[in-house]
């Protein structure tokens, strides 16, 4: 098998300033692509934000089980409907990781350090941010977990990376959610704050989406995490 690192996937970048320190990578749902939250970068009130450089990478195309084996733009493979039991298929999970962390090092080259970086994610996206920020070995700035849950994550414990045992972690969900069910997410984040992360939780009066009350949480919560010392 080859050890050589993934090709850097295509993705949408954005600068909100010249030569930004500080950046966010931000991985779309299941189905959408890079230019999904484009538009939110928008929505952010600058003067509360460094300079960043927002990247929203695209998917690799995947065909995906529940949906009738169509290929799509996937983060990995979703083999089953029920909740109750995995639903992710673990290569795919691991293929993604792969890929971000591949993001992550470019980041590093272009002069923005582990601890100026967000890892964010909605929905599949959002899982693949947990799955690949809490296993990363270097302190990230934060994490972004959005409509998501914890993948794998009967494997966490071993593989959790002390680097960011501490890191700040958002999770937000709809409570009237129909795509992956508000009690569902909450779990993943009781499951994290058992495990003495640092979760900052946030429910809202939606379906599996964003609203402009979490966005504005969302430019609070990141105004925190990348406060320069």
């Amino acid at each position: 098998m080859s050890t050589l690192p993934p090709a850097v996937l295509p993705c949408v970048e954005i600068e909100t300033g010249e030569s930004p320190r500080h950046a966010v990578i931000w991985l779309h749902g299941l189905g959408a692509d890079g230019h999904d939250f484009e538009p939110i970068v928008d929505e952010f009130d600058r003067d509360r934000l460094p300079p960043l450089r927002f990247v929203f990478p695209h998917a690799p195309m995947r065909p995906v089980t529940i949906n009738g084996g169509f290929v799509m733009r996937a983060w990995y493979d979703i083999v089953s409907a029920d909740f109750s039991e995995r639903r992710e298929d673990p290569v795919g999970v691991l293929e993604s990781a792969r890929h971000i962390e591949a993001l992550i090092d470019r980041e590093n080259a272009r002069g923005v350090e582990d601890q100026r970086l967000i890892l964010a994610g909605f929905s599949q996206g959002g899982a693949i941010a947990l799955h690949t920020g809490l296993r990363h070995p270097r302190r990230l700035a934060g994490i972004m977990a959005l409509s998501t849950y914890v993948p794998l994550a009967d494997t966490l414990a071993a593989e959790a990376s002390d680097a960011n045992r501490s890191v700040p972690i958002f999770q937000a969900h709809g409570r009237h959610d129909g795509v992956i069910p508000h009690d569902f997410g909450k779990h993943s984040g009781e499951l994290l704050e058992s495990m003495d992360y640092a979760v900052e939780w946030h429910s809202y009066p939606i379906d599996h989406g964003l609203c402009l009350e979490e966005v504005r949480d969302i430019e609070a919560w990141m105004s925190r995490c990348l406060a320069d010392d």
